[in-house]
């Protein structure tokens, strides 16, 4: 959508930024001209797990690669702006009423309120449910010509962040196949439609009819390489033109106007298991956080590349630090003589086993028996989920599910949560979640949350090591690619090369 047309919505648009604002581009690209014939190459980290189900964190895979699109999306302060919905109003505490812009699918059927609704009810009837529905009971119907409406079972102040979860991507009709499955092949709203993928390449090509102009590139060629070193291999000898997530110890590899870095909100934690082993025990978990040097982690292994861990949420989230509240009631460390733990992680971001490694020392040296265990990420999830181990060290994107902050606390650390590698279940923490869940006016809202974030540290559940910087590769001869702290998009109609 051109600037001009984006001007003429400015006052229609309730709660809703400009999309302009919605990331940073490393240029001042136009998503409207056609440009040369050319294909993009990219290097993504982490391979298709589900087959491109939008219900799972391949979700994030279509939307880095501009295939999927949802009714909203994030703006540059993490707030709603416009995506599928030009815009919307709440109606009552339950009830907000989306207003469609005019687009088609990939597969040539119109973006229709039916089509929209029909979407959001089969992720809200998944199996699993997507994290970004995570305890929400949410219904979708048709309301007039361009219009839907979205309706909760509880009130959601937070409902128009939600639906800018890539798990919440629209499709058309033809995508929702008998036994649940979803398909994204060509029946998405994006720039790109994806034509084939599996194993360890996608192929996708221009969608041309895309609402937001042609796309300047004709194609995208993606490759997942879970190795950092291969994946920043491929970018130097021009087998790719961008590689994400570049390790830290491969940038001072890379030319200077190749690697891009750039905040994040991603946190970099170890999660102690408290429902069973030692660290059930909070003066346990108090003595391994009064173990961990956290300004080791972020200047040897991250190589200055991230930031020391201060809380659930860092510095790329802007409003958090001036509104962190300290935590206050924590346990007293215990003294520990040979208490065995075993910590895991994965491998698909070079830089955690050697945050484990760091860990294992520091732990021993205050009195813990550590085992490491590092596993492909798809391997070693589920154990963590189902209390096999100790400790965890994981690195999350806070504002990659929701958007919203609260919701993260509630997936991560409140009994219930579905993403809880934790295990934590504390009724101070999840009061001070619902109350932050409650809380609609956006200061009161981000008040609520960082006291709820302190009500998690107070546990020592997770421990804050690092807030990550990211750095992707990208040769110089490229431009356009989308700089986002929430790591949703990579590639846009504007990238090319």
């Amino acid at each position: 959508m051109r600037y001009a047309r984006r001007r003429q919505l400015v006052s229609a648009l309730l709660l809703a930024p400009l999309l302009s604002g919605c990331f940073a581009a490393d240029d001042n690209s136009s998503p409207s001209g056609s440009g040369a014939d050319t294909r993009l190459r990219v290097a993504l980290a982490f391979p298709p797990a589900e087959n491109f189900s939008p219900y799972g964190s391949d979700a994030t895979l279509l939307s880095r690669l501009g295939v999927t699109e949802g009714l909203t999306r994030l703006d540059g302060n993490g707030a709603a702006s416009p995506a599928l919905a030009e815009s919307w109003r709440q109606e009552n505490e339950h009830t907000w009423l989306f207003t469609l812009r005019e687009a088609r699918f990939q597969d040539g059927t119109e973006l229709t309120p039916a089509a929209a609704a029909t979407a959001l009810t089969h992720a809200a009837q998944a199996d699993p449910a997507p994290a970004a529905l995570s305890g929400v009971k949410l219904t979708a119907e048709p309301a007039g010509k361009r219009q839907v409406r979205v309706t909760t079972a509880d009130p959601d102040p937070a409902l128009p962040l939600r639906l800018s979860s890539p798990s919440l991507a629209v499709l058309s009709a033809k995508a929702y196949q008998e036994k649940g499955t979803v398909d994204p092949a060509s029946t998405a709203t994006g720039p790109f439609a994806l034509a084939q993928g599996g194993g360890n390449r996608a192929t996708l090509d221009r969608f041309d009819d895309y609402w937001g102009g042609r796309a300047r590139a004709s194609g995208i060629d993606a490759r997942f390489i879970a190795d950092g070193t291969a994946r920043t291999n491929a970018l130097r000898t021009g087998e790719v033109d961008i590689a994400e997530a570049v390790p830290v110890a491969q940038t001072s590899s890379l030319d200077k106007d190749t690697a891009r870095e750039l905040a994040t909100t991603r946190t970099t934690s170890l999660l102690l298991n408290t429902r069973s082993g030692p660290f059930k025990d909070p003066k346990v978990r108090a003595a391994a956080r009064a173990a961990v040097d956290t300004a080791v982690l972020a200047k040897d292994v991250y190589e200055g590349h991230a930031d020391r861990g201060q809380g659930v949420f860092g510095p790329a989230l802007t409003w958090a630090a001036g509104k962190r509240v300290a935590p206050e009631g924590r346990a007293r460390a215990a003294r520990v003589h040979g208490t065995a733990i075993t910590l895991a992680t994965y491998d698909n971001r070079p830089e955690l086993p050697e945050v484990a490694q760091v860990l294992q020392q520091q732990l021993k040296k205050a009195g813990f028996a550590v085992k490491v265990v590092v596993r492909e990420s798809s391997r070693i999830e589920g154990d963590a989920l189902a209390g096999k181990f100790d400790a965890f060290v994981g690195a999350r994107n806070t504002m990659l599910d929701t958007g919203d902050p609260v919701s993260v606390l509630a997936s991560d650390f409140t009994c219930d949560g579905s993403y809880n590698l934790a295990l934590l279940c504390d009724k101070r923490v999840d009061r001070a979640v619902a109350e932050a869940g409650s809380a609609g006016e956006p200061a009161k809202r981000q008040d609520a949350t960082m006291a709820a974030e302190a009500e998690v540290l107070r546990t020592d559940a997770t421990i804050p090591l690092v807030h990550q910087r990211i750095v992707h590769g990208v040769r110089a001869s490229v431009h356009g690619v989308l700089l986002d702290p929430y790591e949703r998009t990579l590639i846009g109609p504007g990238t090319r090369r």
